[in-house]
């Protein structure tokens, strides 16, 4: 009686395991356990769909529109940048931030960022030398966009000019040394304005005052070449300051500085607009 009982339960057990099998059950610690079926994965395809679609949205590339206020600034000047970012989609503004980016040793550097909150925004950079410059857009629910790179040219100005006199502020005069540590006043005009412009100038101040545009004193700028002169010869020379002061490398004895204007004779030549 008893062993026709267990031959049974194990025929029991064995009908319920091919029945588990068949229904595409799993038999687990006691449990009848569910295994995905085709028509379970195949509810899944949605949720893909649906991912599919959200990254999509994140690609969405944004219309950056960039203007620079020149494309020749004088040496000392703010370049100022628009930009403009549009949502393809809605034609209302993008939101997100803008950089300012000037090519420099090999690679793009930043020099402003701002962000874009409901129009268009003004970068701004003041680079020193002639640069490539680009903008780039990030923003949240679209790729990042780059404009197009633009030339820069950076020209010389009297600011450039007065920059370079007063790095040698200090120098001791010599007689006939044209620098780069001591200077007679020629010398030193000679010196700063081929530093800073390019310019080349005979070391004489008789001779400088031939060069460049004339210009009266009474509309000098910063970085005007002034020649000193005794009737119609030139016998000395220095650079404008402003406020009625020149940098200059006086005399035997005397250093690079900022002196007074002593006299009413002489004469102002331009080299750099």
């Amino acid at each position: 009686m008893h062993e026709h009982s267990s031959r049974r339960g194990r025929r029991t057990s064995r009908g319920a395991g091919t029945v588990a099998l068949s229904l595409g059950l799993c038999l687990c610690a006691g449990q009848l356990v569910a295994t995905a079926s085709p028509a379970a994965a195949a509810s899944t395809t949605p949720v893909v769909k649906v991912a599919a679609a959200s990254q999509a949205a994140a690609t969405v590339k944004p219309k950056l529109t960039t203007k620079a206020s020149t494309r020749n600034l004088k040496w000392g000047s703010t370049l100022k940048v628009t930009a403009k970012v549009i949502d393809p989609r809605t034609g209302k503004v993008a939101k997100g931030t803008v950089r300012l980016q000037g090519w420099r040793d090999g690679k793009w550097k930043t020099w402003d960022t701002e962000k874009v909150k409901s129009g268009t925004v003004t970068l701004k950079a003041a680079p020193k030398s002639t640069a490539y410059v680009r903008t780039v857009f990030n923003g949240s629910g679209f790729s990042s966009v780059t404009s197009a790179k633009t030339k820069i040219k950076v020209k010389a100005s009297g600011a450039k000019i007065l920059a370079e006199a007063k790095k040698h502020k200090g120098a001791l005069y010599k007689f006939g040394a044209s620098g780069p540590k001591r200077f007679d006043c020629s010398g030193y005009t000679k010196y700063v304005y081929k530093k800073a412009a390019g310019k080349k100038l005979p070391h004489k101040a008789n001779s400088q005052q031939k060069y460049g545009t004339k210009v009266a004193k009474s509309k000098k700028k910063v970085g005007d070449l002034i020649i000193f002169r005794n009737g119609s010869y030139g016998y000395h020379a220095g650079i404008y300051a402003g406020n009625g002061y020149i940098y200059d490398s006086p005399h035997t004895g005397a250093r690079v500085g900022k002196h007074k204007i002593w006299s009413s004779n002489y004469v102002v030549r331009r080299l750099v607009a």
